[in-house]
């Protein structure tokens, strides 16, 4: 939707947390006489700016009833999509985002990035590459800031690194010039009605892409692939993107090497010498509780994966480690996955200590007992919190070896996201070395 038809509209901001406060100050510095609507299950949000004005709140367990008064509401992407108010509103087309106003109004260039895993290291390294070469980039989406202020300075020389989820994606008209899609498995499954609508909301970084945009793919991932096949974009395959020497940075494992030769395909359309690649990738900073190394501990190696929120994430830290974890932590929140091949992978592992939280960890046990191990090939410990966690690795892992938290899980059953979960690790990592 283009700014001259928000001014006759009567728009209501449907989540008032961090986009949601961008928006608000947006339209209220674009229209600074409107009236707007800000709709959350949370009341508490009106303490944020209490003496602001010309605001119609609607707020606690009935405020989705203010859909139906409005022209057009902007929904952050916490807010689900099927209840039935939000779906009538989508039926009708009332609803759009921070996301679609920018990307039909942004006068820049616009690289988007999506995937089940990578995007943050993704977008950090593009961001990184554009940076040495000169170009006026911008860091924004789901890892930088909130875009729609930006839109008061944008120029046609400003390029915009977009980290964007699925839930930014979802009803998505308009696709970014360049799209980076990193890969697609199973995940969000609470939110979506299957994996297909799952995937169909990601697809959209793609599908209003024309012959004169770029899409930056995966080849090696069949769901991707598929979603590639239907794009008008010129393609291009990053998995068979060979990496020029020197390109060693401090990224370790298969996915940063996806990630990598990503951002080099990138660097690659907008001109970026080889030799400015590889200085950003080589003195690019690894994002915390992506395979983070803790340090070394009474002679034990902690890794921080706090964000493998999927089966695949612990498979490839396994992958990359190799031989010398014998202690993994596993389990969280139960989105419904099948953790079939992460059992597999364990059993061929030389892993002799499972610590499991709820729920998943008795799940992924349960999946491994399926495969009839030696009853006495593993140790396995349950644990409620992630200080008993940490005390029962010190416990059960033997110097010169690894222990591993990649839980193949969401945060949510005991943490209140990955970045707690992971920064409590690290906490108790360094409190238990002491003792």
């Amino acid at each position: 939707m283009r700014l001259n038809e928000l001014k006759n509209k009567k728009i209501l901001i449907l989540g008032f947390g961090k986009e949601g406060m961008d928006s608000f100050r947006f339209l209220r510095k674009l229209f600074p006489k409107k009236i707007l609507g800000i709709g959350d299950r949370n009341e508490s949000v009106k303490t944020k700016m209490p003496s602001v004005k010309k605001v119609r709140w609607h707020l606690g367990k009935d405020y989705l009833k203010a859909l139906k008064n409005y022209d057009l509401i902007i929904k952050s992407p916490g807010i689900p999509i099927h209840l039935p108010e939000v779906e009538k509103a989508f039926k009708r087309g009332k609803i759009t985002s921070q996301t679609e106003i920018f990307l039909k109004n942004c006068p820049g260039k616009i690289v988007g990035i999506t995937g089940t895993k990578g995007k943050g290291t993704t977008t950090s390294l593009i961001y990184g590459v554009l940076k040495e070469g000169g170009i006026k980039a911008h860091l924004v989406g789901n890892i930088g800031r909130p875009v729609l202020k930006l839109l008061f300075s944008a120029t046609p020389k400003d390029v915009y690194v977009y980290e964007m989820s699925s839930h930014q994606l979802y009803n998505l008209k308009k696709s970014p010039q360049i799209a980076v899609f990193l890969n697609i498995y199973p995940e969000h499954l609470d939110y979506y009605q299957n994996f297909k609508e799952y995937a169909n909301a990601k697809a959209n970084i793609t599908c209003y892409q024309s012959k004169d945009d770029f899409l930056i793919y995966n080849s090696k991932n069949k769901f991707v692939r598929e979603i590639a096949k239907k794009s008008k974009a010129k393609k291009i395959a990053f998995d068979r993107c060979p990496l020029f020497a020197p390109l060693k940075g401090k990224l370790i494992g298969r996915f940063n090497q996806e990630n990598i030769k990503a951002a080099v395909c990138v660097g690659k359309i907008f001109g970026i010498p080889k030799e400015k690649i590889a200085k950003a990738i080589q003195n690019f900073k690894p994002l915390p509780h992506r395979l983070e190394l803790v340090g070394n501990f009474k002679g034990i190696t902690f890794y921080n994966d706090a964000l493998s929120t999927i089966p695949e994430t612990a498979i490839a830290a396994l992958d990359t480690l190799g031989n010398k974890v014998q202690t993994i932590i596993l389990g969280g929140y139960d989105r419904g996955l099948d953790f079939k091949n992460l059992a597999k992978r364990i059993l061929k592992s030389k892993i002799k200590n499972l610590i499991l939280f709820p729920t998943t960890g008795e799940k992924i046990w349960q999946t491994i007992l399926k495969h009839k191990p030696s009853p006495t090939r593993f140790q396995v410990n349950q644990a409620v919190n992630m200080k008993e966690a940490v005390k029962l690795a010190y416990q059960n892992t033997q110097k010169g070896k690894i222990c591993l938290l990649s839980c193949a899980s969401p945060s949510f059953s005991l943490f209140r996201d990955y970045k707690e979960k992971g920064n409590l690790f690290k906490k108790y990592v360094k409190i238990y070395a002491k003792k």
